[in-house]
């Protein structure tokens, strides 16, 4: 190939490049968005077992409270059946028996009521922190909105640029020789998404490999496509080195 035509397609390579590592690095952000939108989605799933475990504290209360209730007034029957047996009975014994007994009832009966007034202190502190907790999430489901619309935007943004990028390959594309632009594509997939880098001195600008000083001429000869004997990259140099 002259000279000309393949400093033309070397040239057309490096516009190329150019549209590509955008692209790649484009394409990459956009594969990445799902995965921090379900982060972000996950983070506030995490913020709101705080409330679930409130709420259920709440509920295991409702019910402790409606059990002492019925063991309250349990306890209160039995006093009353104890009561209506004092004046049956026969001796003082027996009278100061049951009086002991209605009193130990009647002791019983004040340890169930203080632990009913105590769930029900629990119960409204735990009332106040649902209600604050519950405050919180609505913000944090604010914030999550709003980050989740960011990253729709951020998505568009990427889109757009995307179609731009992707129109000027199609003009830069058809004016590369089809066995070249073959070439540079199966490098492009396989060396990530860089297929043509310039010699930096005497080193290769994708593996930083040595490139020997024959290797060098050849490439400033532009008889044919010269690559890194190391990561198969397409060699060029700039002008201001040539």
């Amino acid at each position: 190939m002259p000279e000309t035509d393949l400093k033309t397609q070397l040239g057309a390579l490096i516009k190329l490049q150019a549209l590509d590592t955008e692209i790649y690095a484009l394409r990459n952000k956009l594969e990445a968005k799902p995965e921090e939108i379900k982060l972000l989605e996950a983070a506030f799933e995490e913020k709101k077992l705080t409330l679930a475990s409130l709420e259920k504290t709440g509920l295991d209360l409702q019910k402790q409270k409606k059990d002492r209730e019925l063991e309250l007034a349990s306890k209160e029957e039995g006093i009353k059946k104890l009561q209506g047996q004092l004046y049956s009975l026969k001796t003082n014994k027996e009278y100061s028996t049951m009086l002991q007994q209605i009193g130990d009832a009647k002791a019983d009966v004040s340890v169930s009521e203080d632990k009913i007034l105590q769930a029900l202190d629990q119960m409204d502190k735990i009332k106040t922190d649902i209600e604050r907790e519950k405050q919180k999430l609505a913000g944090e489901e604010g914030v999550l909105k709003s980050q989740k619309a960011k990253v729709a935007e951020e998505l568009k943004v990427i889109d757009d640029r995307l179609a731009q990028l992707e129109a000027q390959r199609k003009q830069v594309s058809p004016g590369i020789d089809q066995k070249i632009l073959a070439q540079y594509d199966r490098i492009l997939v396989s060396r990530n998404a860089l297929a043509i880098v310039t010699v930096n001195g005497n080193s290769c600008g994708g593996c930083n490999m040595f490139v020997p000083p024959q290797v060098i001429n050849l490439i400033k000869m532009y008889d044919h496509i010269i690559t890194c004997e190391m990561c198969n990259r397409i060699l060029y140099i700039e002008e201001d080195q040539s």
